[in-house]
């Protein structure tokens, strides 16, 4: 077990989701599996996003404007307010790219001439249109993975290297279908396309990021469905639409591993 020294929490100013469910937070079933209804997939197709400049985007892309919008709308703020040098951008994923990458191993005609390059495209996408130009980071892995983003997210924000942070996830899976029925072992049904942006900033309390081996499925898997890295990003919206106040633990589990988010209140 690793444990990260404390340092202080961040607070959830906005929170945006959009998911295979339906419109945001609301549309989030009370047991995913039972809405599901059999399928292993739930897709969110393409969203309708105008301007030339988007016409040959990808769909991971603007589902990632799209999040950044949902957030902006929880907020009730303008672009302006997350515009400039002091916003940080923190990206996350574990399979969005794998469109792009099957595009350019078949030689299907996808828009990614260098393969490793196809992670960074979607937070660069957000940053072009919202104008953010503070830190940037981008991780790549599962559930964990997303909570070492907010953690990273909260020493930017002690370190005063920014104002806001944004933690941005998208999982597509659609076009991966095939190999996602092949490794089922690795995946919990339902798969669900979602993606999710929350703003942070300065908060109170006291912050701890804990990792081991083995553990379980948290439990916010049940109604979300399995969206790998975004989960406990659309864990903190779906807390947030219910009234809820700044999570004080998330988990999340991937491949062997269990990362605990913990938020000590009045500590800070």
């Amino acid at each position: 077990m690793s444990q990260a020294a404390g340092i202080p929490a961040p607070s959830v100013r906005a929170a945006g989701l959009c998911s295979a469910w339906g419109a945001g937070a609301a549309a989030v079933p009370a047991d995913a599996r039972a809405a599901a209804a059999g399928r292993s997939l739930l897709g969110l197709g393409r969203p309708a996003l105008q301007g030339e400049r988007f016409r040959r985007a990808t769909r991971e892309c603007l589902w990632a404007l799209a999040a950044v919008e949902a957030m902006l709308e929880d907020g009730r703020a303008e672009r302006g307010a997350i515009a400039g040098d002091r916003t940080a951008l923190l990206f996350v994923s574990a399979a969005v790219y794998g469109a792009s990458n099957r595009a350019f191993i078949e030689g299907t005609g996808g828009g990614t001439h260098f393969a490793y390059t196809a992670p960074a495209v979607i937070p660069a996408e957000a940053a072009i249109e919202y104008r953010l130009r503070g830190p940037s980071v981008l991780l790549i892995g599962g559930p964990p993975a997303a909570l070492r983003a907010m953690w990273y997210a909260a020493t930017l924000l002690a370190a005063r290297a920014c104002d806001r942070a944004l933690v941005l996830g998208v999982e597509t899976f659609e076009e991966c279908a095939d190999l996602y029925a092949r490794a089922r072992r690795r995946t919990a049904p339902p798969l669900v396309e979602a993606a999710a942006c929350l703003w942070l900033e300065p908060g109170d309390g006291r912050l701890v990021l804990r990792s081991g081996r083995g553990g379980s499925r948290p439990d916010g898997a049940r109604r979300l469905g399995d969206m790998l890295a975004v989960g406990p990003l659309a864990e903190v919206a779906l807390r947030r639409h219910e009234g809820h106040p700044d999570p004080l633990g998330l988990t999340g589990a991937w491949r062997g591993e269990v990362a605990n988010l913990i938020i000590t209140k009045g500590a800070g």
